[in-house]
């Protein structure tokens, strides 16, 4: 029997698996959140990909060892690997693979040997249901996470935060004032929303309101980022009228929040390596209003610090490639991997040579570094191994004393770092450092 409101065919079956495997990529690529993705990729159901999207990362793990111990990539080297993912997902667990498609033509073709793969690992697992050889965060078990909240950043750039406030009471949505716990929360429910209690410009709606079809959302006058995502630009709080380099910029949410704090009066020189999501953020930025950018399809590391262009850059907001650890869509994979220490070693030898490059530029006033990474080998660890050879100009800025998650206590210098977990602060994982230069005859770090 055919699902309700499945159609046959090649618009369900390659389209569909087909927009899957380019949401899953740019996951991995930190194009965007789940969701966004989804509704950008225009896929004429966007439920439909969005639940295919969320149960394959849900298994991913799972796909990742049968895909290995079945040899499908290697005997199959044209089937793009997400692409395979999806798919397997599909045939091994979803409800069978749909449409037709080249992909489904070569994953047929491994079927029993996928199928024996699947069988073996639940044998070794001792399980008896594929839900079973889930993690138990993945499963939905007692090591699960507090789900985290809807956060909507208020673009002033178009509106103001009481107009937005106005719009949502006229759409039947109950305002609650400013936040003043973490219980308040934990405790939304339904149509009820709260100003942050540390950034101005952000409120917090149940974890499960959905504003992606939303007309301010279209419109650009909100923007659906996450709290621990809006601290970077709000921490560096360049002056309107300054230059800022943007090292790493897409997806672009960061960049268009630091075109509101200048309130488009400056420069914005925001770089990235990949011309895809570089094109995607300049659709945002537009969409957001901003104005005061140079999009540069460039590695950071290429520029010259000493280049007149940069002469007057005061701000550099730096949020490298890392692993991704801290992201609550993503599946904890990498935890499993046999290869996680190359993997953290090789990403914090980038960051490394990120942030030592952004401190040359010689008017440079103030640095913010960041991750979306819960590994202290791409934070604490990086910022103080580089800050050793800079600490002569340049000093650790203590910032938000209330922020109740700080560096790791093993570290030096702990209390000089935020950091941001679903559990402490119900946001995705990430990471916070601010960088100031010493000011002559200073020592030690700043409170600010």
């Amino acid at each position: 029997m055919r699902e309700r409101g499945r159609k046959s065919g090649s618009a369900v079956g390659p389209g569909l698996y087909s927009a899957a495997a380019s949401v899953l990529a740019g996951l991995e690529r930190r194009e965007g959140a789940l969701k966004t993705l989804v509704y950008g990729s225009r896929f004429q159901n966007p439920r439909l990909l969005c639940a295919l999207v969320s149960e394959t990362l849900r298994y991913s793990p799972v796909l990742d060892s049968i895909l290995e111990a079945a040899g499908l990539l290697r005997a199959e080297k044209k089937l793009q690997p997400h692409l395979a993912k999806v798919l397997v997902y599909d045939l091994l667990f979803g409800k069978g693979l749909r449409g037709g498609g080249h992909g489904k033509v070569l994953v047929l073709k491994h079927r029993a040997r996928l199928q024996a793969e699947l069988a073996r690992l639940k044998v070794q697992k001792k399980v008896s249901r594929n839900e079973d050889l889930l993690p138990p965060m993945a499963a939905g078990g007692a090591g699960q996470a507090p789900r985290v909240p809807r956060y909507v950043r208020v673009n002033t750039l178009k509106t103001c935060v009481s107009d937005v406030v106005d719009y949502f009471k006229r759409q039947g949505y109950s305002y609650l004032g400013k936040a003043a716990s973490l219980e308040d929360v934990s405790s939304l429910s339904g149509k009820k929303f709260l100003l942050d209690p540390h950034l101005p410009e952000l409120l917090i709606f149940a974890p499960q309101t959905d504003l992606h079809e939303n007309q301010l959302y279209a419109a650009g006058h909100i923007i659906l980022q996450d709290k621990a995502s809006c601290l970077p630009a709000f921490l560096l709080n360049p002056l309107p009228g300054s230059h800022i380099i943007d090292a790493c910029a897409a997806p672009g949410n960061k960049t268009s929040q630091l075109a509101a704090i200048l309130k488009n009066k400056g420069q914005i020189f925001a770089f990235d390596l990949d011309a895809k999501r570089l094109a995607t953020m300049s659709t945002m930025l537009v969409r957001a209003g901003a104005t005061c950018y140079q999009l540069a399809h460039q590695d950071f590391l290429a520029t010259d610090p000493a280049d007149p262009k940069y002469s007057s850059v005061r701000y550099i907001l730096l949020d490298p490639s890392c692993s991704g650890s801290g992201m609550v869509s993503r599946v904890p994979v990498e935890e499993e991997n046999a290869n996680l220490p190359e993997r953290l070693q090789a990403l914090s030898r980038f960051q490394r040579k990120m942030l030592a490059h952004a401190l040359k530029f010689p008017a440079l006033q103030r640095l913010v570094y960041s991750t979306c990474s819960v590994h202290q080998e791409e934070n604490e660890d990086v910022v103080l191994d580089v800050l050793k050879q800079w600490e002569k100009e340049f000093r650790l800025v203590e910032v938000l004393p209330s922020w109740s998650q700080r560096g790791l206590a093993t570290c030096a210098k702990a209390k000089c770092f935020l950091r941001a977990s679903p559990k402490e602060t119900l946001t995705n994982g990430f990471f916070v450092a601010v960088l100031e230069r010493q000011p002559a005859g200073a020592s030690g770090p700043r409170v600010l």
